[in-house]
């Protein structure tokens, strides 16, 4: 993370127009002529399947993290700061999920300072750049990332270490199952085997904003990221999970699961929750800097979590 390293260029030479079509109708016919498609992706699904089960918090770490009203207070800060920076950004909808993740797997097992704002705001940044240089093609530069009226301004240094500290607690194994691994597959099914639908790309477009506000309800975190998708799946298309079979998904979605987060999606009005924004040029974020001369600390990643020395 050095500027000291040379960074190598992993993008694809692929044009725009090989990759995402605009047509919806052209989206819509390749969707109903997937059927032999989705035999052949039987055994990549059931690798996600697995994968979701290893990267689910444990239960300890989530009533640890769901005991503390004030994280759970901050955490809505952050994350709400976070969507804003997303929306503001026009990342796609895998980035906001994912650095919301990686803020969950730290914050659930790492205690930051009391009765300072500035440490979770670092992790919020971190989170985010790290989600962005995963899922983007252009990813903003980490000042220019602190938009949006954030409380403090970090220095790209002090980001940096933040990142490495969020790897480190990761275990370098930043590629994170997400409901977005299972929402194509899903949409594709339903369209198949059960109810055609008439818009696939407005179908996704729903599921995704669902998706996304999840993240701002603690509670999600109890469930599977294949019961999410099923369920965002199940609203965006106006159905109900008990008139569904849910085999058309897959056999081992679990339906008690998919309801719960149905029923949560409804109560919480999740639709409503995530607003997109329109692209701004950015615009100079708040004047209260916080740099590694004037906090005067460096952090420390140990068992106890991130310590102030």
């Amino acid at each position: 993370m050095s500027s000291d390293y040379s960074t190598p260029n992993l993008y694809c030479n692929e044009v725009s127009d090989d990759v995402v079509s605009s047509n919806a109708e052209t989206c819509d016919q390749d969707f109903h002529a997937t059927l032999d498609f989705l035999s052949d992706e039987e055994s990549s699904i059931i690798s996600v399947f697995d994968s979701e089960i290893d990267q689910m918090l444990e239960l300890e770490l989530l009533h640890r993290l769901r005991g503390n009203p004030s994280i759970i207070s901050a955490r809505k800060d952050a994350v709400n700061w976070m969507l804003k920076v997303h929306a503001y950004y026009q990342f796609r909808p895998e980035t906001a999920y994912l650095s919301v993740n990686y803020l969950d797997c730290f914050l659930s097992s790492h205690t930051l300072p009391k009765g300072k704002g500035w440490p979770l705001q670092l992790l919020s940044v971190a989170c985010l750049a790290l989600a962005a240089k995963m899922e983007e093609t252009s990813v903003p530069l980490l000042l220019d990332l602190q938009v949006k009226e954030p409380r403090f301004l970090f220095q790209p240094k002090t980001v940096q270490r933040m990142e490495l500290f969020v790897m480190s607690n990761l275990k370098w194994r930043l590629r994170r199952t997400t409901p977005f691994d299972f929402v194509h597959y899903f949409i594709a099914k339903l369209s198949c085997l059960g109810s055609p639908l008439k818009d696939c790309s407005q179908v996704f477009s729903r599921a995704s904003d669902l998706i996304i506000s999840t993240c701002q309800v603690i509670d999600f975190l109890d469930y599977p990221p294949s019961s999410i998708a099923a369920a965002a799946v199940l609203c965006a298309t106006d159905q109900y999970v008990d008139d569904q079979e849910l085999g058309y998904f897959h056999k081992r979605v679990r339906k008690e699961f998919v309801k719960k987060c149905y029923n949560l999606m409804k109560q919480t009005k999740c639709i409503l929750a995530h607003v997109k924004q329109k692209k701004l040029q950015p615009i100079p974020p708040s004047t209260v800097g916080v740099t590694d001369a004037a906090i005067g600390i460096s952090f420390n990643v140990h068992k106890t979590g991130v310590t102030r020395t």
